[in-house]
């Protein structure tokens, strides 16, 4: 038996061969891999995707440990793309794991040759690069999921999955469509993570500092999509995670059901 044989057998077991060999074929692109995006990267090369392409401009902060996958006290200040990448090596050596240390954004958008992509999956926080994402990939034939916010959450089972004009109670979600309103819309329907769960931060309120031009507060600095003033919004270590398995599950039924 190889190490790939091994790796994927109790998925084989339930899913059969036929699923295997499809899985290993998808190419799948993860645009943010914070505490959503980094989950549901190493679900999906756990369940046999082998064609995985990451992208994230951001370094692993100390504030990321409580939520994202990559983030350890020994991770701080290195790459996110690069540390997930290895990690995801230890866990297929065979996969194709290509890390992209950038932001997705109107003027980086033709460099991501989405077009070549079968899953195209949006885990950003930024709203006007995120609404030119789904603008630009549900023009494409890949198959589109996107999450919503997770913060400000707490409870398991009110996490949801509907197509996104149909998401309800998300601060996030009614942001979007207000904003693909104006600009024309989408091209074609898709699925959401989401929750319409929304609570308020117990503890000292953490507003951004305006003179930080850093990447990771410059981003939510301009788009501040649910709040007058930029502030920080508290999360739990398993709502993220939750959410991007989530996405990885519906990717996964989606190769199940070819």
């Amino acid at each position: 038996m190889s190490i790939e044989e091994g790796i994927f057998q109790r998925t084989e077991l339930l899913l059969g061969k036929s699923f295997i060999e499809k899985a290993s074929k998808k190419q799948v692109i993860i645009f943010g891999i914070g505490g959503v995006g980094s989950w549901c990267a190493e679900s999906l090369v756990r369940s046999g995707i082998s064609h995985l392409t990451i992208v994230d401009s951001d370094s692993v902060s100390v504030t990321n440990v409580n939520r994202q996958l990559l983030a350890t006290t020994k991770t701080v200040g290195k790459v996110k793309t690069d540390v997930l990448k290895e990690r995801l090596l230890e866990i297929n050596p065979e996969a194709e794991i290509i890390a992209q240390q950038k932001i997705y954004s109107p003027e980086t958008s033709a460099s991501f040759e989405l077009e070549k992509y079968d899953f195209i999956i949006d885990c950003i926080d930024s709203l006007a690069n995120k609404v030119h994402l789904i603008q630009t990939a549900t023009k494409t034939g890949a198959i589109f999921f996107s999450s919503m916010g997770a913060a400000l959450k707490m409870d398991p089972t009110r996490i949801k999955v509907a197509e996104f004009w149909k998401v309800q109670g998300c601060p996030l979600g009614a942001a979007l469509r207000s904003k693909l309103k104006k600009t024309g819309g989408t091209s074609k329907k898709f699925r959401c993570v989401y929750s319409e769960e929304l609570l308020q931060n117990k503890g000292e309120e953490i507003l951004i500092d305006k003179s930080d031009t850093t990447e990771q507060h410059s981003e939510l600095k301009a788009d501040n999509w649910s709040h007058k003033k930029a502030r920080i919004n508290g999360t739990t270590s398993y709502m993220p995670a939750m959410f991007g398995m989530t996405i990885a599950g519906l990717v996964i039924q989606s190769i199940a059901s070819e």
